[in-house]
């Protein structure tokens, strides 16, 4: 076990002291890359006197509004497309379409339906990652074992209840792991949004108005700190899964 959290944490340690030797030895002008110790300082006091709290708070509010809204939509649209060929037919073309095209690409339809607050900012959100869960909620079903799928039918187990004891459950772990993918390509585009549409607070404008007044400190803070809630976010979902579908692999 000890030797596990060595290596989880040797490539982080390896990173900061290349940033270190690179940055201290001015291989790079401090200007655009400084010092890590700098970085945590700045980190430490943007948290301490509240003004990265707020942005922290209005990234995670966007992010979770947005995966909720994806959730909502794109779960039940999935096991649909995946349980009915008729669906999955009608709509292949659409889905295919569309998950061809960037997100970002998209930016600029949103900002003309929904404006520049945070009803945008939601939809591309809700946009990106809804694509994500739809897909792997329609392989869920795809992918479900067809000897359980069998053996059900054979025990006259059919329709809803087929669905709701044998293939809903074949297909979490494929969902979560749509889930996986989709809250960080949430936050991902939480904080481009707030780069580029217009808003009050959030870590995307953070990194951005820092960068715009090379205060690179402050918008390496912002970096690292969109890094942390990634990482947490990431986790949560992980140990969510392994509660839920508990078991996966049997």
């Amino acid at each position: 076990m000890k030797s596990k959290h060595f290596y989880y944490i040797l490539i982080p340690i390896i990173l900061l002291c290349l940033w270190q030797v690179v940055s201290y030895f001015k291989f790079v002008s401090p200007l655009f890359l400084p010092l890590p110790l700098d970085v945590l300082i700045q980190l430490f006091n943007s948290i301490g006197s509240g003004t990265m709290l707020s942005d922290i708070w209005h990234t995670l509010y966007r992010v979770l509004i947005g995966f909720g809204i994806a959730t909502i939509v794109g779960v039940p649209l999935g096991l649909l497309m995946g349980f009915s060929s008729k669906i999955y037919n009608a709509l292949e073309f659409t889905v295919e379409f569309f998950r061809g095209i960037p997100t970002t690409a998209l930016f600029p339809l949103f900002l003309l339906v929904f404006g520049i607050g945070d009803e945008a900012k939601f939809a591309v959100t809700a946009w990106g990652a809804g694509l994500v869960i739809l897909i792997n909620s329609m392989y869920g079903v795809h992918l479900s074992k067809e000897l359980r799928v069998r053996v059900a039918k054979t025990m006259k187990i059919k329709g809803l209840e087929l669905f709701s004891k044998v293939i809903f459950p074949e297909a979490l772990p494929q969902i979560f792991s749509g889930f996986r993918v989709a809250i960080s390509l949430s936050l991902v585009l939480v904080v481009v949004t707030e780069m580029f549409i217009g808003t009050e607070a959030g870590l995307g404008k953070r990194i951005i108005d820092a960068q715009l007044v090379y205060q690179t400190a402050d918008m390496y803070a912002a970096i690292v700190m969109t890094g942390v809630i990634g990482f947490i976010l990431n986790k949560i979902m992980m140990f969510t899964e392994n509660r839920v579908v508990h078991w996966k692999g049997k």
